[in-house]
């Protein structure tokens, strides 16, 4: 077996290594205070900063091969992973190489399944990253870790298709230029279980749309970015508006789903990697008793026990992303699961060791490992909760011992 990066994915790894370190990381404390001063207004700091990384050729980084189309760096998953797990490391600077979700993967939609038309006015502005997008999905008064429950709608009209219904947690609308919403309702409740279902392109501007409230987790906005409670109410749209055609909805879903969680645990992975570099600078700092914090109350086992998370986390998402890369999304459904299970209760792991660290110091905002749990515990419910997930490597686990439970034990 070889472990070693590709060449190519070698040379980006030190690029954008190179650009987060000399760019974008000495300037955390300014987008902070500039975030602070006016939640809801990018800085002009990251126009800048996106107009050097694309300068640099550090831009769309996440296209895959068979989708780039020039645009992209035209990387594989495997060769990706590294660079989402480095972008991780600050919450916000995925957006500075285009590679922020949700428009990683609503762009992976339109490249996919878009028509000319829709990909000329949604995704080639996405692309330059002149405007972003919003994802509608999950629904407050459902149960919405079962897709089928889903009860928002999207009814053929004509040459119009209707939206009624209300989403909620649908990040990135809070982002002021957020212009475009891909919204997923249930068109024909008679037909196949996955075949009800579509995704249609909602400008956010459109009659009907309102943006009830945003919310929080853990009291955090994630602003600019945000995640909000949006209804709509007879929102009406070209029926051109729906993208690859009505009844589709489940098809693009599990197609957008498998790459974009091999980006989210690599993201999590590099947040958990700062996490540790953050808890044992304060360990190897601080005395107590006499003593650096490293050399008491087990730290040292604690340390060493968020080493070992990490290393087998990333290693279990590359196979994933190898899988994907070699036999597709769909024969990579148990890893996929596997890993969503596995990579945020690693990271919560280790930023709760760094809290501890940080002793009382750890829960302010005076360091960011507080925000860091907060959104990694959010992840155990993003694109579906444990559960779902566990589920999933239960079935295909014991799908193996089938036969031989015929035979009994012994």
């Amino acid at each position: 077996m070889d472990f070693s990066h590709s060449p190519r994915a070698q040379r980006y790894i030190a690029e954008v290594g190179a650009f987060l370190r000399d760019e974008v990381e000495p300037r955390e404390r300014e987008f902070l205070a500039a975030v602070a001063q006016n939640p809801w207004a990018v800085p002009p700091m990251i126009e800048e900063l996106k107009a050097k990384a694309k300068a640099s050729g550090l831009w769309n980084l996440f296209l895959p091969e068979d989708v780039g189309g020039g645009n992209g760096a035209g990387l594989t998953n495997v060769e990706y992973a590294p660079l989402a797990e480095l972008m991780g490391r600050l919450n916000w600077a995925s957006e500075i190489f285009n590679c922020n979700a949700p428009d990683t993967g609503n762009m992976e939609v339109l490249l996919r399944y878009g028509s000319p038309e829709q990909q000329e006015r949604w995704l080639a502005p996405l692309l330059a990253g002149e405007i972003r997008s919003a994802f509608g999905m999950t629904e407050p008064k459902v149960a919405s870790s079962d897709a089928t429950n889903m009860q928002s709608t999207a009814v053929v009209d004509g040459d119009e298709i209707v939206l009624n219904g209300r989403k909620w947690w649908s990040t990135g609308i809070g982002h002021p230029d957020c212009r475009v919403i891909i919204f997923m309702g249930l068109t024909d409740p008679g037909a196949d279980p996955y075949r009800r279902h579509s995704m249609v392109l909602v400008p956010v501007d459109a009659p009907g749309v309102k943006v009830e409230r945003m919310l929080t987790v853990f009291g955090y906005d994630e602003a600019p970015y945000g995640h909000a409670e949006v209804s709509y109410t007879d929102v009406r749209v070209p029926i051109a508006n729906v993208i690859a055609g009505p009844g589709r909805g489940f098809e693009i879903a599990q197609g957008r789903l498998g790459p974009g969680r091999i980006h989210h645990c690599m993201r999590t992975i590099g947040l958990a990697e700062r996490a540790l570099e953050i808890g044992c600078a304060r360990a190897l700092g601080r005395a107590a008793f006499g003593k650096p914090l490293a050399d008491l109350g087990g730290n040292r086992e604690r340390i060493a026990e968020a080493r070992l998370g990490i290393e087998q986390a990333r290693l279990l998402v590359l196979r994933a992303a190898w899988l994907i890369d070699t036999k597709g999304a769909k024969a990579a459904r148990t890893e996929v699961s596997a890993i969503k299970a596995v990579v945020p209760k690693m990271a919560l792991s280790v930023i709760d060791t760094a809290m501890q660290l940080h002793g009382a110091a750890g829960l302010s905002g005076d360091f960011p490992l507080a925000e860091a749990y907060a959104w990694t515990r959010a992840l155990r419910f993003i694109d579906g909760p444990d559960e779902v997930h566990l589920g999933v490597v239960a079935r295909q686990e014991l799908k193996r011992h089938e036969g031989s439970a015929a035979h009994g034990s012994h």
